[in-house]
């Protein structure tokens, strides 16, 4: 039986030559550097090591959250006027525009303009780096939060952790390279949001369950001790070695032992990872971790600054409901009080221990709302979809902080300047991580793939 490299040399082709190149660098990737999460180098001196993504889901309104807009007191409850293509996302019935029922002010010697409830991120203002221009294909949160995380509104592609870890290994042999915090009601599009898609299986993002333990079978079975794992472990890979020599096309065969591998040194590691007991009561106070209120978006970064601690290359952090279609004033003033206090700890901490720096945070939904009203009448005022306006801030990690880069139309409803596609975040992420996303490519289904599916640019004014 002729193996895949043989088929493709057989083709003679320059597309055969090519993937057949790409198949023997990928494998000289993890053999040479020992393994698919061996660190490793990336295409440009990476600004930072690691990457914290904060995914709010459910579309965070911009306009009630840090891009203040004026206009809406003076157009509160007048007709909602389209513009060419500009219209709802859900539109029905008679719409009108809203003012935001937040106050907005500046902080920090760069003037950060946040909403008055941001209590706490506004006293880290001058390291953060907000994005006003981007804009997404989009109104429907899976597709949305597939674009977002993956780059393909019509999942099956890897997650943003996924390319990065393909990219550039893991510090840390023993813990997954790509680790994920849900809530317990997974995000819309479920775990097709950190798949590591077409990538092998070593790629893929690592839920941690919100509650229990974080991981099901953690610990071993009563009575089977670490050195009768590893003698099982070492005879499942004799046997595993002698099939793969027959079949070597069976790539998820081994994939599947190096994962039993990980889960393995994962029983050591893990535990000690996300015991959160030997942090100080003053460091549990700092995110919140006790309150009601913060406890749990706080556990979930505080986690996440152990795990950048530990090598952990990438870890999503998600923060859900935050689809407002009416009563925004009491639903989002509530999620930013959960989330305010977790998030202003998470990058004070980072900074204290000499670690923002090279770590890069990333705040962000998976669409902007819409300046007019989002239920169909009444009061109980609330905002639709907007895929044309969002906003994201970044902090440390190489951005510019200090800096609010962008801008929307007087209503909020399209990007107006520095406006760029969800690409070319994606593609500017990449480079900050020392990644060039046309070279970070992937030879599947008869072409090669990568994060921005067809190329992207810089944007150049994000970078420190």
């Amino acid at each position: 039986m002729q193996t895949r490299r043989e088929i493709l040399y057989g083709l003679g082709s320059s597309i055969g030559a090519l993937a057949l190149s790409s198949l023997l660098a990928e494998d000289a990737v993890e053999t040479a550097a020992g393994g698919p999460l061996a660190p490793r180098d990336g295409h440009f001196p990476a600004r930072a090591r690691n990457c914290i993504f904060l995914m709010m889901e459910g579309g965070p309104s911009h306009i009630d959250t840090f891009d203040p807009k004026p206009k809406l007191q003076e157009l509160h409850l007048q007709e909602f006027v389209r513009r060419g293509e500009q219209k709802s996302a859900m539109e029905s019935g008679q719409r009108y525009y809203v003012q935001s029922p937040f106050r907005f002010r500046q902080h920090g010697q760069s003037g950060a303009t946040m909403a008055e409830n941001w209590q706490h991120l506004a006293g880290v203002a001058d390291e953060l780096c907000f994005y006003r221009g981007c804009q997404v294909d989009s109104v429907n949160h899976p597709t949305a939060m597939y674009q977002m995380n993956c780059g393909n509104r019509f999942g099956g592609d890897p997650g943003l952790g996924a390319w990065v870890t393909y990219g550039l290994g893991s510090v840390n042999q023993d813990l997954p390279g790509f680790l994920v915090l849900p809530e317990v009601s997974w995000p819309q599009g479920g775990a097709a949001n950190w798949s590591n898609g077409f990538l092998p299986a070593s790629y893929q993002g690592t839920p941690l369950r919100p509650q229990g333990s974080p991981l099901l079978d953690l610990k071993p079975p009563v009575g089977v001790t670490p050195e009768r794992q590893r003698q099982n472990l070492d005879l499942l890979a004799r046997m595993n070695q002698r099939h793969a020599e027959l079949h070597p096309q069976h790539d998820e065969l081994t994939a599947r032992l190096e994962s039993y591998e990980l889960a393995f040194r994962m029983q050591t590691e893990v535990p000690d990872a996300i015991d959160l007991s030997g942090e100080t009561q003053q460091t549990l106070q700092l995110y919140g971790i006790g309150n009601a209120t913060t406890d749990s978006f706080g556990r979930k970064c505080l986690l996440a600054r152990k795990m950048v601690e530990k090598g952990v290359r990438f870890v999503q952090l998600y923060n859900g409901t935050w689809d407002s279609h009416d009563y925004i004033a009491r639903a989002h003033g509530n999620l930013v009080q959960g989330v305010d206090q977790p998030i202003a700890a998470l990058i004070s901490d980072l900074r204290e221990r000499g670690l923002l720096d090279s770590t890069l945070v990333v705040w962000c939904g998976e669409f902007g709302r819409t300046p007019d009203n989002g239920i169909r009448g009444g009061t109980a005022y609330g905002r639709d979809h907007n895929p044309n306006a969002m906003t994201i801030w970044m902090a440390g990690g190489g951005c510019n902080a200090g800096h609010t880069i962008g801008a929307t139309d007087e209503t909020g409803m399209t990007a107006i300047e520095e406006v760029h596609h969800v690409r070319d975040f994606h593609v500017t992420l990449l480079r900050l991580l020392g990644l060039d996303d046309n070279k970070l490519t992937y030879y599947h289904a008869g072409r090669f793939k990568q994060l921005s599916q067809f190329g992207g640019s810089v944007i150049e004014p994000l970078l420190a």
